[in-house]
């Protein structure tokens, strides 16, 4: 589909990362491309609206997710976790470079991959592996909070979404079918 697939990130600590690649692979999947969005931190017992609206009705888009039991706030603390999380990050991270070497898809969105790199989880030798190796047609997204000047520097095109106001600053919780 692209005759140069390019390298995107959203970033930043405002909302609307995940939705914006969402929307990008909505509009290349409308154009005939074969989408890949993977979601790392977002195990299936999520109640993601995307994942059973994508898998039933958008042809062309595949979206597959890391299923490790993840708590945001208690997982950083176990140390068996997070090594059994990078393990099972880097396994997907091999796949991902294959994928994109190979051309399976025209879009790789690996949403939350660069919170992953910023805590750890993830390493800049796959990302870099990754971004490399992958067939000079294949655009990729990544998304997530904490992009690092390192990481910043390997994109052509860089979002950082930034918080003006949240409801969440009033004490309004995450919405079904808005937040997630």
């Amino acid at each position: 589909m692209l005759e140069k697939g390019l390298v995107q990130i959203y970033t930043g600590n405002g909302k609307g990362k995940t939705t914006a690649a969402l929307g990008l692979a909505l509009r290349a999947a409308g154009h005939g491309a074969k989408v890949l969005i993977y979601q790392f931190l977002k195990p299936s017992n999520l109640p993601l609206g995307e994942r059973g609206l994508l898998n039933a009705h958008c042809e062309g888009i595949t979206i597959r997710w890391l299923d490790e039991p993840w708590d945001m706030f208690q997982s950083m603390k176990d140390q068996q976790e997070l090594q059994r999380v990078r393990d099972s990050i880097h396994t997907v991270m091999q796949e991902m470079e294959t994928a994109a070497h190979e051309k399976y898809y025209d879009l790789i969105v690996l949403d939350e991959i660069v919170f992953c790199l910023g805590e750890g989880l993830a390493s800049m030798d796959d990302i870099k592996e990754l971004i490399e190796h992958r067939d000079p047609r294949v655009e990729l997204v990544l998304t997530g909070r904490g992009a690092s000047d390192e990481l910043i520097e390997l994109a052509d095109l860089v979002t950082e979404m930034r918080p003006v106001k949240h409801p969440y600053d009033n004490g309004t919780s995450a919405r079904k079918g808005i937040e997630y």
